[in-house]
């Protein structure tokens, strides 16, 4: 069509709109993020947003009130279709008819029930719309809420630090520091994007973390959350200290008399060994509390409950220039005992951090969170996008 902007622009605006939606990872759930990039009619960039905290402005908001009468007759590039449904923010499809918006480009289609449509509101309202630029970048950037929504379990990053021979820990027990400081502070980071932290009993008693995040600006904190079968937390532990939002996990039967007034507990079934807790029903509760994306920091142990269950969508792993030859190993019990029933990964990436590596790989049999909306046969409830 005749004065929009080149295609180049589009994309250039769509690779822009996915770096702003990544500003929101950790501080919008249950939404996802979400950015947006206004063009006026010569191509040129007049507003930006992205989505910041659950019920607050949406990204397209944010953009237009940026672009102002210069949204006239121009383009809105946005990761995630409009929104059409009133929450506790208007919708967007309205929003951007109302600003003289003309065209609509969006990378993905909005899986939800309550909230989609929006696209077919702008095209009934006579704004031309187009679906899919860059969507698998920006699948990639939301990946923690489209994995989540689409099965009502949050998204699991499994985080560990581990010497090049694998070792989590010295033979004396002894972890601090495997990596570097910058390996650290990157694990920060990945808790600031993070909705909870998940950490075991056996971690907890041998290291008394405290699992808040540091050194991260206007990081919302997570929900720190610790998987104590027997209730073994100690009224002294670094994680009761109200720095942020903690839940403990205990077996039902378990006695919790001795925990802390106020303690956040939640009781649920052990698993099928009675060695720890059903981790199935742990997620589904944690999806109810708002959680998209979890982070497990736990030890070999619980990494293995969880790799056994199936429950990893994702692996980050910090490998530090170091040998120790013995120790405990990163992973254990996961119930792999021949080769063939190992749990193959697929590598997304490769980054240097001081002298360490990460390596972020995801499960090789995993596909990455498909793009909605083509073929969907089923939507979650309507508290699962934005509102």
């Amino acid at each position: 069509m005749a004065g929009h902007p080149e295609a180049s622009a589009e994309q250039s605006a769509m690779r822009r709109a996915v770096a702003l939606a990544a500003r929101g990872l950790g501080s919008t759930s249950p939404n996802p993020v979400v950015g947006c990039v206004v063009l006026a009619r010569d191509g040129s960039t007049v507003g930006e947003g992205w989505h910041q905290r659950a019920g607050g402005p949406h990204a397209e908001v944010h953009a237009l009130a940026e672009a102002g009468d210069d949204a006239v007759g121009g383009t809105a590039v946005v990761t995630l279709e409009p929104c059409d449904h009133t929450g506790r923010t208007g919708p967007c499809s309205s929003a951007l008819v109302d600003a003289g918006i003309s065209r609509v480009v969006y990378a993905v289609p909005d899986p939800t029930g309550a909230a989609a449509g929006g696209a077919a509101r702008l095209s009934a309202a006579g704004v031309d719309v187009s679906c899919g630029l860059l969507a698998e970048e920006a699948v990639e950037v939301n990946a923690a809420w489209l994995t989540s929504v689409r099965r009502s379990t949050p998204y699991v990053t499994w985080k560990y630090a581990a010497t090049l021979d694998g070792r989590s820990a010295a033979a004396d027990g002894t972890s601090r520091w495997i990596t570097s400081a910058a390996s650290r502070a990157d694990v920060h980071r990945l808790r600031a994007e993070s909705d909870a932290v998940l950490v075991g009993s056996g971690t907890l008693r041998a290291d008394d973390p405290h699992l808040a995040v540091r050194g991260v600006d206007g990081a919302v904190q997570p929900l720190r959350v610790v998987l104590d079968t027997e209730a073994v937390l100690g009224s002294g532990a670094r994680i009761l200290d109200g720095a942020a939002p903690t839940l403990v996990a205990v077996a039902s039967d378990a006695a919790t008399g001795h925990l802390p007034d106020g303690t956040d507990v939640l009781r649920l079934p052990r698993s099928d060994d009675g060695r720890g807790l059903a981790l199935h029903p742990l997620l589904t509760a944690l999806y109810a509390r708002g959680v998209r994306s979890a982070l497990l920091e736990g030890g070999p142990t619980l990494a293995g409950a969880f790799v056994a269950a199936d429950a990893v969508d994702r692996v980050v792993g910090y490998l530090a220039p170091v040998l120790l030859g013995d120790g405990p190993p990163a992973l254990a019990g996961a119930g792999i005992t021949t080769l063939t029933q190992a749990l193959r990964l697929h590598v997304t990436g490769t980054v240097r951090l001081g002298p360490d590596v990460r390596v972020t790989a995801v499960p090789g049999g995993t596909a990455p969170p498909p793009v909605p909306g083509a073929g969907a046969t089923s939507r979650p409830a309507a508290q699962d996008r934005r509102n």
